[in-house]
């Protein structure tokens, strides 16, 4: 055997010498007692501490987004000012002119001359004949009760007759105002007006008629 296994070999030995040694004090000291001072003085010595994580990195923002080429706004070329020859307004000129001539005046023509008056009637129409009365009374306006006064306006004719007879103010029934114009043109007879020379003349006259019911 080299030396050099010799010199290994008694290591070896004393090592395990020295082990076992450990493990016959351990083994005497958990027996004695020793061992809970000494697992109490271990763990005494072995103090707890928290092991902070360190913090986690810190989230790097996002790259901002690539910048685009925005073309620049096409250059609009402003069209040429045109400069025309306008001429000035004119100046009015307030010319003063005269007030235009009145018309002419133009004579009215004078009014024609109203007609000669008729003579004047020196003599009135004289009633010869006509009469109105009861029996006269219209049948129908008799079933009907109607009664009441019509007054008529007339015109006495150059040859006594009654020519016109207009009814002025009615009686309320038709019946009685046109028995009234209706007798009178038939009946009246008269003996007509007179100027002063004796010229006979027409002559109106307004007369009125009272209608009232017969009694039984």
């Amino acid at each position: 055997m080299a030396y050099a296994d010799q010199k290994m070999s008694s290591s070896r030995v004393i090592a395990i010498i020295i082990v076992a040694l450990l493990h016959a004090v351990l083994g005497y000291a958990f027996v004695t007692g020793l061992a809970f001072n000494v697992v109490k003085k271990v763990a005494a010595d072995m103090d707890v501490f928290d092991v902070e994580e360190p913090p986690p990195p810190e989230e790097e923002p996002p790259p901002p987004p690539p910048k685009q080429d925005v073309p620049p706004p096409p250059v609009v070329t402003p069209p040429p000012i045109v400069r025309t020859n306008t001429p000035p307004p004119p100046q009015i000129q307030q010319v003063n002119r005269p007030p235009p001539p009145s018309p002419p005046q133009v004579e009215k023509p004078a009014p024609p001359p109203p007609p000669p008056p008729k003579p004047g009637i020196a003599k009135k129409a004289v009633q010869r004949s006509g009469s109105i009365s009861d029996d006269d009374y219209p049948s129908a306006a008799q079933r009907a009760g109607d009664a009441g006064s019509t007054t008529v306006n007339y015109t006495i004719g150059a040859d006594g007759k009654v020519s016109t007879c207009e009814i002025r103010k009615s009686s309320g029934s038709g019946s009685l105002d046109d028995q009234t114009c209706k007798l009178i043109r038939s009946r009246f007879r008269f003996k007509p007006a007179e100027d002063a020379t004796g010229n006979k003349l027409s002559e109106s006259r307004t007369q009125t008629v009272t209608w009232r019911l017969p009694k039984d």
